[in-house]
Order: structure tokens, then C-alpha cells, then sequence
């Protein structure tokens, strides 16, 4: 289905096959422990024929919900929880509710939510404040929510999902069951892939930060065949002195920077971002686009709230950035990472395949594939554990070395 949309997007412009209607939504639906089991392929120990509405935590939970243990430290929890029935695994001893044992309770825990709680779905139809370009293609059965602003030549594939203030920029182009949540952007010229999922203030495509410094006066007349089109060659004193005329005549020009006051040349953001397949970026997440060529985010990758990924990087396959990481630009992310919250990554250099960076490591020099970091600056994870323990004995160690030279 292809919307052309008149300039002033009325609902009358649009087919009635696709008028507006508001979101369903579903609440939670009970199910049988035998049910549940046979869904997740799950070996159930317990009454088959209790049932469960909801799940919650093992120490929140209550009769009619479920809960799980992936964590060896939280077993005594599941001793005394409420909750009806557990998700264990298959060593898993003997409590006294019931237990749905698995090889990965973790997982079978996400997919038991999924059948547990249905999120609202999105009937197709265009709601009469989006304003779409009559240039722009969308796909069939898409929900374009209120105050949506699609750009010229843009074009969505079908089954998306675009919430209320959700913008795409001009000649943006994205795949199949493209959902973009209340104030996602996409920016100008950005390809995606299907599956794409934007959460709310997601950002793709912004400027990547880059500014050249002005060193001198001179540096910054560059443009001086354009504001300067009738001074003659001079000194940069004499230039100057053009500039400030030409300025007190016309108001829109402005003044280049003085010796005393240097500043920074934007340089132009021409290349763009794109998300492979099944990306997901979560809340207030900005990916820049590069100043030449694209910044990359791989298959199944994943990029938790406020990370900020530089301009001109790349995010390996099924990689995990949680909430806080930055990537300077020109940073080269292996597929398989995981940096946890708060890590920092200096620009230009490459984390290889499979390397973990733990809470808050601060990371100036390439990374190894394979490997676990810590700490500032980055080191393995085994060295940092041994360096805080011993940090710790700093005062004792101390007093046992004035002791001794003493003696």
C-alpha cells in the first residue's frame, strides 16, 4: 500500500481502509503450569493445574505468579517465595513451590512474559494531525500515529509502527516492521533495516561532533572570496579590517574570529547512519551520522538508554552497549561485545570480538578479542580484582613496611 499524501495530509485525503483507530490493549491471561511447561519445553515438578496471571520477583511474588532463579546467590529467596511456581534449572534442588525446570530459566522466563502479558498493538490507519510528504512511500497495514512527520522521498516498509511525534527525514530509508516510539528520530539520507525498534527520544542520524579549531586569524578566512569579494590581497590585519566593514554594512555577516576569541569551523556531517536488521536502540540513545561515509550498527545489536555511539563507528553483530557507554568516533566495536554501564572508549581503535568491559572501564587503547577489562586505564579484569583488593591494604601494608624499617 502506497500513501500519497496531499500537502495538507486531511483524513480525507487518505483511503477509509486505512482511517485511524487507537491502540488495543491486552491485559494479563492466566494459564495452567502444564500449559506453560509445554510451551517453554519446560520439565514441570507441581500441581499441573495451578495457574499463574502474572510473574514477579522471588521475593515480591505472590500465590498466582511466577518467578525464576538464574543466580546461584538468590536460591535461598526461592526457599521461601510465595510465588506459585519457579523457573529453575534442571539440577535445581527441591522447594516448596513449584518448579519449571529449564536449561535457561532466564530466557524461558522472557518467554513466558510474552505469554503472560501481550504488549498493545497498533491497528493500521494514519491519524489525521501526521503530516506526510507527497513524495514519501509507505508500506501496507502501517500505523502512523498523531503528530508523525514523514519527509520527502522517504520510504518505510510495510507493517510499521510509528507513535505519536515520531519524525523521518527526508529520503530516509527503512525496512519492514519498523517501530519508532513517541519522539523517535531517523535523520535525512539514514538507511534501516526490518525489524528496527526505536524507543522513546531515540536519535539516528544527528551531526557527529566535529570542529576543526581556528588557530589563527587566517585560518578563518577561508571564505573571504565570499564575504570579501572587493578586498584586495592584504595581511589578515587588512582582511579583518574588510570583514568588519562588510559586517557594519549587511548585519547577516558575521564576524570571523578575532586573535582573542578563537573558535571552532563545523565541519559538514555528509555521510550517514545505518541500523542492520533487528537493532534495537532504547530511550534518549543518539547514533551520529559520519562526517564521510557511515557509522554501523550490525545485526542484533543492541544499545541500552543515554549511549552515545560517535560518528564514523561501527557496532559488531549482537553486541550489547548498556546505559551510559560512550563511543568516541572512528571507534571499531567487535561483534558479541558487551560493555557494561558507564564504559568510556577513546576514538580510534578497535575492541575485538567477544571482549567484556565491566562497569565504568575507561578504555584509551585497543582491546583484545576474547578479553575481559576493567578499570582506568583498562586492564584485565583478573589484574583489577587484585589491584583494588590490594588497594584496600594500602594503609596496613604501609605501617607493616615502617614497622620493618624500624626494626
Amino acid at each position: 500500500m502506497r500513501i500519497d499524501a496531499s500537502s495538507q495530509c486531511q483524513p480525507a485525503t487518505f483511503p477509509g481502509s486505512i482511517s485511524y483507530r487507537r491502540p488495543i490493549f491486552f491485559y494479563n491471561s492466566s494459564m495452567k503450569l502444564s500449559d506453560l511447561a509445554t510451551h517453554l519445553g519446560a520439565t514441570l515438578q507441581g500441581d499441573p493445574d495451578a495457574e499463574v496471571t502474572s510473574a514477579a520477583g522471588l521475593e515480591e511474588a505472590r500465590p498466582g505468579q511466577l518467578a525464576f532463579v538464574a543466580n546461584p546467590k538468590y536460591t535461598p529467596l526461592a526457599r521461601t517465595t510465595h510465588a506459585t511456581a519457579v523457573l529453575v534449572e534442571p539440577s535445581f534442588g527441591q522447594i516448596a513451590a513449584a518448579t519449571l525446570r529449564i536449561a535457561n530459566p532466564y530466557l524461558a522466563f522472557a518467554r513466558a512474559l510474552e505469554l503472560l502479558y501481550q504488549a498493545p498493538t497498533y491497528a493500521p490507519g494514519v491519524h489525521p494531525t501526521a503530516v506526510i510528504a507527497p513524495t514519501a512511500q509507505i508500506g501496507a497495514h502501517a500505523h502512523i500515529g498523531p503528530y508523525v512527520v514523514i519527509g520527502d522521498h522517504a520510504v518505510i516498509g510495510d507493517h510499521a509502527t510509528l507513535l505519536p511525534h515520531a519524525v523521518v527525514y527526508p529520503r530516509a530509508e527503512i525496512g519492514s516492521h519498523f517501530f519508532a516510539h513517541a519522539h523517535a528520530v531517523v535523520r535525512e539520507r539514514c538507511r534501516l533495516g526490518d525489524h528496527v525498534t526505536l524507543q522513546n527520544g531515540a536519535i539516528v542520524g544527528a551531526d557527529g561532533f566535529g570542529f576543526a579549531h581556528y588557530d589563527s586569524p587566517a585560518d578563518a578566512l577561508t571564505k573571504d572570496t565570499v564575504i570579501l569579494s572587493d578586498a584586495r590581497t592584504g595581511s589578515p590585519a587588512s582582511l579583518l579590517a574588510g570583514v568588519e566593514s562588510a559586517e557594519s554594512k549587511d548585519p547577516c555577516i558575521s564576524p570571523l574570529p578575532l586573535p582573542d576569541a578563537p573558535a571552532w569551523h563545523k565541519i559538514p556531517q555528509t555521510g550517514i547512519t545505518v541500523l542492520d536488521d533487528h537493532v534495537e536502540i532504547q530511550a534518549n540513545s543518539t547514533v551520529d551520522r559520519a562526517s564521510i561515509g557511515e557509522t554501523r550498527i550490525h545485526t542484533g545489536a543492541k544499545i541500552d538508554n543515554l549511549v552515545m555511539v560517535g560518528h564514523g563507528s561501527s557496532v559488531g553483530a549482537n553486541t550489547l552497549l548498556c546505559s551510559q557507554v560512550g563511543l568516541s568516533g572512528s571507534t571499531h566495536v567487535g561483534k558479541n561485545v558487551i560493555l557494561a554501564g558507564q564504559v568510556g572508549v577513546a576514538g580510534h581503535l578497535t575492541i575485538g570480538d567477544g571482549a567484556i568491559a565491566t562497569a565504568q572501564t575507561g578504555i584509551p587503547s585497543d582491546v583484545a578479542a576474547g578479553a575481559t577489562v576493567s578499570g582506568y586505564p583498562a586492564i584485565d579484569n583478573r589484574n583489577w580484582l587484585r589491584s583494588v583488593a590490594l588497594f584496600h591494604r594500602l594503609p596496613e601494608i604501609i605501617r607493616e613496611l615502617r614497622q620493618k624499617t624500624k626494626e
